[in-house]
């Protein structure tokens, strides 16, 4: 079986998750809203929803990308991505749209996945059951490129800042007279923050204590909720932390995952700002569209704001425990998002009218999100990509050239050495 041309349009799979637009991907794709929520448009081989495409050589109807990829591996991934990763897709493309905030998760090593996945299937836990945290031996790490203003969750907060939050939320209302008290539970969690110990023993103790130990009431927690609604309408520095807090307290009342919340970063990114979340880094998304590229695993580890299962000692032993400030990705005008994982590199392309080299010794997913582009090849064949419409160019078959003066398309392909010999420039910013 062989690609001719050496492009080929995909269909692709939509996921509907309570969390999703109603209107984003529809917007995107051009079609109509289905009135249930669209969380996520699937790109790629991932074998819970591959997309499809057709095969000249066989059936008119699309056949799904994994089934295409495992007849023919070399020839839709080439040898050196065969070599490096397997017969199979490295990574997995998704436009994410979220309406409602998503659970706190965390994802596992390559060798904390192999052994969870490993000790998983020898207690004979089903792949379907709810307390199955390990779907498959693979890491994923993943990289989110906002397409819209986009808010998330990402690593925790230096301790200090974090300190300085919940004492602002355990301070009196003086404008609401039976409000004597502000939120005295986050008292002693302020004051293990600011101890002597490091970090990396504080913040297990305090996710332990969320979640066994000291496990909040719900009348606790809807205490800090309405503190939260406070806060969020004063000046106070905190004021767009904690109006997100609120948002995911409001969705999921009663769930001590708050309090994981309140101990990681708020960001806020403007259209084309990325974030890189690596492994053991814990995040959540809130709202807003964004272009989401991935390791193809599923491996996910909750830490709260889900009714899904959270198991806190599986979770302690996978999270990093490392303070930061979060890492935002700022790339103007057009050029690859910088991320140390081999499987996936992102790139933001803007053609013109003059046609430029598309083409690259690694299997890629061109995906349109802004007006439309073409693609061509020397013998003739042309492909039009519309706005939200997705391509797969296999490698290594000659010259294709991209054009599309006003578009933006991402490229999704996998990470160096592989990428060696494109022939778009890295980056024109």
């Amino acid at each position: 079986m062989h690609l001719l041309p050496p492009f080929a349009l995909l269909h692709n799979p939509v996921r509907t998750y309570a969390w999703g637009s109603l209107t984003a991907l529809p917007e995107l794709t051009g079609t109509a809203p289905t009135g249930e929520p669209q969380a996520e448009l699937w790109m790629g081989a991932h074998p819970s929803a591959p997309s499809l495409l057709l095969d000249p050589d066989g059936p008119t109807t699309p056949r799904p990308l994994d089934e295409l990829i495992a007849a023919a591996p070399d020839t839709l991934l080439g040898p050196d991505t065969v070599h490096r990763f397997g017969p199979v897709l490295p990574f997995l493309l998704k436009v994410l749209a979220a309406d409602r905030p998503l659970s706190i998760q965390v994802h596992p090593t390559r060798a904390q996945a192999a052994a969870g996945y490993d000790d998983e299937e020898a207690r004979g836990i089903p792949l379907d059951a709810p307390e199955r945290m390990y779907k498959d031996r693979e890491h994923k790490p993943e990289l989110l490129c906002a397409l819209t203003d986009f808010e998330a969750l990402c690593g925790f907060r230096p301790t200090a800042a974090t300190a300085d939050l919940l004492d602002t939320l355990n301070t009196r209302d003086t404008r609401n007279v039976r409000n004597t008290r502000g939120v005295p539970m986050l008292a002693p969690w302020a004051d293990a923050l600011r101890s002597r110990r490091p970090a990396a023993e504080v913040l297990p103790d305090l996710l332990r204590d969320a979640f066994t130990k000291t496990r909040p009431t719900h009348s606790e927690l809807a205490t800090l909720a309405a503190h939260l609604h406070r806060i969020a309408a004063t000046d106070s520095p905190y004021a767009e932390a904690c109006a997100a807090y609120a948002r995911a307290a409001d969705e999921h009342p009663g769930d001590p995952g708050l309090i994981a919340a309140l101990l990681l970063n708020h960001v806020r990114l403007a259209p084309g700002q990325a974030l890189y979340l690596g492994a053991g880094v814990p995040h959540a998304y809130l709202r807003g569209t964004g272009v989401e590229l991935m390791a193809n695993s599923d491996n996910v580890l909750r830490c709260g704001l889900t009714p899904k299962h959270v198991d806190v000692d599986g979770l302690l032993a996978v999270t990093s425990f490392d303070p930061s400030e979060a890492d935002v990705l700022d790339l103007t005008g057009e050029g690859q998002f910088p991320t140390p994982t081999p499987e996936f590199s992102l790139s933001r392309l803007h053609p013109t009218e003059s046609p430029n080299r598309a083409d690259l010794p690694t299997p890629q997913i061109l995906l349109c999100t802004e007006a439309a582009a073409r693609l061509r090849s020397p013998d003739g064949a042309v492909l039009d990509l519309p706005r939200g419409a997705a391509a797969y160019l296999r490698p290594g078959a000659g010259p294709v050239w991209l054009t599309g003066p006003g578009a933006e398309v991402f490229r999704a392909t996998t990470g160096a050495p592989a990428q060696a010999g494109s022939g778009w420039p890295k980056s024109r910013s």
